[in-house]
């Protein structure tokens, strides 16, 4: 059995490396009655979030309604099992007989906007805000998530967890185990699953399997493969490596090369000024060029172009080593703009009949020509009530202020549109954008397979890419 299942927590008593977070949960679910939020716990994998809550539903006596948010993603899934829960007040009864209560988790609600979530994130936030049952959400990366949820949560951090807290419950498991130990073996565990108990956990069973002693030389061959964190990507692409050694740090970071490219554009000022940066940025443009090939093509192959540009091009951009820590700050998608940009590709495709890739790439920028800080206002009203915008959608596509007064009367307008059904009045220009998005796309498959064997230069993406511009330009 699995050792992370069979020792998990079964009170917060026994939460170990984040008392202040896990005082702060038990707190909120005391406290609940007075100001019936849901919470969002936030912080690393492994670091101890879901066994936290289901420690939480033991204390209080609470009955658990799980829901993984990854695997049941959709709105009508969400609101029928978690939404059903949530609002029901009488689903248990309490032994003096007023309304008892059970805890609604749900893991990885960061996972739930894009593509494949449609009314998933919706969902959630309005299952937050009109609970009536304490709900808790748990998540790896809070800004993930939208910030109309975030802001209807209470938040609580949860840490790494130190080497030195890892420690003694490694000395506990061998106990209970009845294994014998070498201190150093279980401090180089530790040591080497700094930050992530559950890890730590993983690699004492698999060390420990078929031994009833553990010493420093098993530790030595039972090291699990543990990915960098982006950070250590950072410093070794903008700062300290090689453009090969940064080049074989990024196969061990766990993300794709989307996610790497928005990181470093994101974070290179911070390094990197003046000619430095230009020549970054000019890698990081030949990389973009290498993904919107894959997002055109579907052919993941060419990722490695990408990786070869945005790694080792951005390090041999660099004029120096340089040592000394970065505030790099936090998740680039702090203001919610990819999560938005994702929502309106899928408005887009969907009503258009096209990939989100198509959407992104071939129809956004041409909508966002046409409605330029919302200077046709008559045109960026179709356009939010063909799409169903909200005043986040609208100010993405537009580059308007979201709180304006512009973008929220446009908002209003075009639902009144759509309640007259007269977006038929504008459905010519957007048809005709769709079409036209529709055929390019067909023209782009029909050439890939007719030439898969030979590898293009990026160049050439860039030449595709203003062949489509042309192609469109008469809708601008």
């Amino acid at each position: 059995m699995d050792w992370t299942e069979k020792y998990r927590p079964s009170t917060l008593a026994e939460v170990r490396g984040n008392d202040k977070a896990r005082d702060q949960l038990r707190e909120w679910a005391e406290t609940w009655d007075d100001h019936r939020e849901a919470v969002i716990l936030y912080g690393s994998p492994g670091v101890g979030k879901t066994s936290a809550a289901h420690a939480l539903a033991s204390d209080m006596g609470w009955p658990v309604i799980e829901l993984n948010a990854s695997d049941q993603r959709t709105g009508d899934v969400i609101d029928r099992v978690a939404g059903e829960a949530a609002r029901s007040s009488t689903l248990t009864q309490a032994a003096e007989g007023e309304p008892g209560r059970r805890l609604v988790i749900m893991d990885e609600a960061d996972n739930i906007h894009g593509t494949y979530d449609r009314g998933g994130a919706r969902a959630v936030t309005r299952i937050a805000k009109e609970a009536s049952q304490p709900v808790v959400l748990i998540a790896n990366d809070f800004y993930e998530m939208s910030r109309g949820l975030r802001n209807a949560c209470q938040t609580i951090e949860f840490r790494d967890v130190s080497a030195r807290s890892i420690l003694p419950v490694l000395r506990d498991l061998c106990r209970k185990e009845s294994i014998e130990f070498d201190e150093e073996a279980l401090k180089r565990i530790a040591d080497r699953n700094d930050g992530d108990l559950r890890g730590a956990v993983k690699d004492l069973q698999a060390i420990a399997d078929g031994r009833d002693a553990i010493g420093i030389e098993d530790v030595t061959g039972g090291e699990r493969d543990r990915t960098k964190d982006i950070f250590a990507f950072l410093d070794a692409v903008l700062k300290e490596e090689s453009p090969e050694d940064a080049l074989q740090v990024t196969y061990d970071v766990d993300e794709t090369p989307d996610d790497l490219l928005l990181w470093l554009e994101d974070k290179a000022p911070k390094v990197f000024e003046g000619e430095e940066l230009a020549r970054a940025y000019a890698r990081l443009a030949r990389a973009d060029r290498w993904l919107g090939r894959v997002r055109a093509t579907q052919e993941y192959t060419y990722w490695r172009y990408a990786t070869d540009n945005l790694a080792a091009g951005v390090a041999a951009a660099r004029e120096k080593t340089r040592g000394g820590w970065t505030r790099y700050g936090g998740h680039p998608y702090r203001s919610s703009k990819d999560a938005t940009r994702d929502e309106v590709a899928s408005r887009i495709a969907e009503v258009a009949g096209v990939s989100t890739a198509t959407a992104r790439r071939d129809v956004v920028p041409f909508l966002a020509a046409m409605t330029h800080h919302c200077t046709n206002r008559e045109l960026t009203v179709r356009m939010a009530a063909r799409y169903e915008f909200g005043t986040e959608e609208v100010a993405f596509v537009t580059g308007s202020g979201e709180s304006t007064n512009k973008v929220q009367d446009i908002v209003a307008d075009a639902e009144e549109l759509r309640a007259e059904q007269a977006e038929a009045h504008g459905g010519d220009v957007f048809g005709r954008l769709e079409a036209e998005a529709r055929e390019q796309t067909a023209d782009s498959t029909d050439a890939e397979t007719t030439d898969t064997d030979r590898e293009p230069e990026p160049e050439q993406e860039a030449e595709t890419d203003d062949e489509a511009q042309s192609g469109l330009g008469e809708f601008m």
